[in-house]
Order: structure tokens, then C-alpha cells, then sequence
């Protein structure tokens, strides 16, 4: 069983667990990383909708900070993202 994602107002991050080797990871994502990897030309994005709709790839980003050495919890950077679009992961 999982928990639901939701965003955080105080700390402006999208909060979710991603289920690795049987166990959910805490991870977060902040509102700026989410726009500015994904809806840079909108003005209305919604952070957890745009988590929602990149969910895998963000997800598997944090999968691959876990097993490079990443502890809980896990905060996803833009540069996590961007490594995927280069390496045709996404």
C-alpha cells in the first residue's frame, strides 16, 4: 500500500513515495524543479498535477539516486530530470 503524493505549501515540494527493493522511499520535488522541467510556459501549472502527469520519470529518477548511494528522503533536482531527457529515459 501506498501513500498518495500531495504538495506541501510550507516547503513548496510535491511529497511521494516511490516503492523500491519492497520498501516506500520518501521523496520530494520542489514546485520550481517541476515547472521548470515541464511547464516553463505556463502560468497556471499546478505542482502535483504535473508530478502526476511525469510520475515515472520522476520516480525513476529517485530509483536512480537510491542506487547511487541516496538516502531517505530523496529530493529530486532538476538535474535528476534532465540527465534522464539526455539519456532518452524519459
Amino acid at each position: 500500500m501506498s501513500n498518495p503524493p500531495y504538495f506541501h505549501e510550507a516547503s513548496g515540494s510535491v511529497h511521494f513515495w516511490v516503492p523500491i527493493d519492497g520498501a516506500l522511499v520518501g521523496a520530494t520535488i520542489r514546485k520550481e524543479t517541476l515547472h521548470y522541467c515541464y511547464r516553463s510556459t505556463a502560468i497556471d501549472d499546478q505542482p502535483l498535477e504535473t508530478y502526476q502527469l511525469h510520475a515515472q520519470v520522476i520516480d525513476a529518477a529517485v530509483r536512480r539516486r537510491v542506487s547511487g548511494g541516496s538516502i531517505e528522503p530523496v529530493m529530486v533536482r532538476d538535474y535528476d530530470l534532465h540527465d534522464a531527457v539526455g539519456k532518452g529515459i524519459e
